[in-house]
Order: C-alpha cells, then structure tokens, then sequence
C-alpha cells in the first residue's frame, strides 16, 4: 500500500508546509479539506495521483532544515503566534481590500458584473471573520492557555461553560469550511486571480491582495485545524483523564 496516497492532505503539509505550494497549483483544499487522504483528494479532483506523488515526493526529500515544525511548539504559544500573525494580517488588510473592490466594481462593474458579487461575498467574509475572531480570542484562546497552564503546574482544570473544547471547535472548522468554500467561490469569479486584458492598475492589485488574503486564511486555517486543534483536543483529553484518577 502507498503509505504517501493514504496520508492526510494536512499531515503531508504539517511535515514540509513547502508542499502547501504543490497542492495549491493542482487546486487542492489543504486546510478545510486537510483530513482527507490525498487519495482521495486526487479522485475528488480528478489529478493523476502518480504525477501529484512525484512532485510532492521531491520537495518532501529536499532539506527540511529551514522548515518550521509547529507542531512542536507549545500549543498557547501557537494559539499566540495565529493571534499575532494571521488575525492580525485578516484586520489590518479586510478593510484596504473593501477599498479596492469597491473602486474596481464601481468603475468596471458594468463590463465586469462579477465583481459586484466579489465585493459582496468579500463583504460578507468581512463580517463573518470579525466575528469567528473574536470568539478565539475570547473564548477559545484563553482556554487553550488555561489547559497549557494546569499541565504545566499540574494544577485541576475548572470544567469550561461549553462542556468540552471539542464544542468550540467544531463550531469553528464548521466556520472555517463556510470561509473556505466563501474564497473558493471568489476565486472562481475572479479566474483564480488573473486579471482581464482591461484590468487597470487598481484592478490588477486588488486581484493580488485578494490572492494573497486567500493565500494567508488557507495557513491560519491549517495551523488550526490539522495543528492546533487535534492537540488542544488531546490534551484536555489526557488531563481529564488524570483528574479523574
């Protein structure tokens, strides 16, 4: 059995993120859609999985020397390291993008009527991030502290008003797949991100900003959803465990 093809899309990109680059050129979710085998991903999109197999296999056997393994780090300095970097980046460039897509469906929505849903879709992954943000950063969040916390010191952990962390984040992924599926619907009105022959320059650099936006919420979502996840859950786990011995 090919261990490669039966390993999961996010486990591939939690060994060598540079992967993240091969599975994003053959149109491969590894962020919402990590949990699947890359089998499977392969007959979802119908890829030749031998040709995805040689590609993948050449960057994962290059050196992984300046590769970041996150999923050794302690889990409240990772859920700091999301916080800091990627909600930050969502804050600082939602509101240049709204801009953008304003001026550009303006200007050019008349020959170009998909941008007027662009903008709105944009809008709505606006309002909807604010949000799913806020609820990490005050709910879920401090929790994974206070789980990194009563391990560290070996403290009893109080039983959390929503039960299990596993309640948050389900809500959370179920979150995730809505933006996730909210990009993939932009990214299809927008020709994945290529700019018609009368695109100006304004035109051009909203697609890029777009682009990279999609770009930065595919990782904040990996390093969710395969990383942090899976662990904060494991070791609530491991600690409930203990308290009740």
């Amino acid at each position: 059995m090919n261990t490669l093809m039966q390993e999961p899309v996010g486990q591939i990109v939690n060994r060598n993120y540079r992967t993240a680059d091969v599975f994003k050129k053959f149109g491969i979710d590894f962020c919402c859609g990590g949990k699947k085998p890359l089998q499977e991903a392969c007959e979802k999109k119908n890829i030749d999985p031998k040709e995805l197999e040689q590609v993948l296999l050449k960057v994962l056997n290059q050196t992984q020397e300046e590769v970041v393994n996150y999923s050794s780090w302690p889990l409240d300095l990772l859920a700091d390291y999301i916080e800091k970097k990627h909600h930050r980046y969502v804050e600082e460039n939602i509101p240049l993008i709204q801009q953008y897509l304003h001026k550009v469906a303006s200007v050019h929505g008349d020959h170009h009527p998909e941008l007027i849903e662009v903008y709105q879709l944009f809008n709505q992954c606006a309002e909807e991030l604010g949000q799913h943000m806020q609820k990490e950063e005050q709910i879920l969040f401090p929790y994974i502290r206070q789980l990194v916390k009563a391990q560290r010191i070996g403290s009893v952990l109080e039983a959390p008003h929503f039960g299990t962390v596993e309640n948050p984040i389900a809500m959370m992924e179920h979150e995730h797949d809505a933006e996730g599926n909210r990009f993939a619907r932009i990214a299809a009105l927008c020709d994945q991100y290529n700019p018609p022959a009368d695109a100006c320059n304004t035109y051009k650099v909203t697609f890029a900003k777009l682009e990279e936006f999609e770009s930065d919420l595919h990782t904040h979502i990996h390093l969710e959803n395969n990383i942090l996840f899976p662990q904060v859950i494991a070791l609530e786990k491991k600690l409930n465990t203990v308290t009740l011995e």
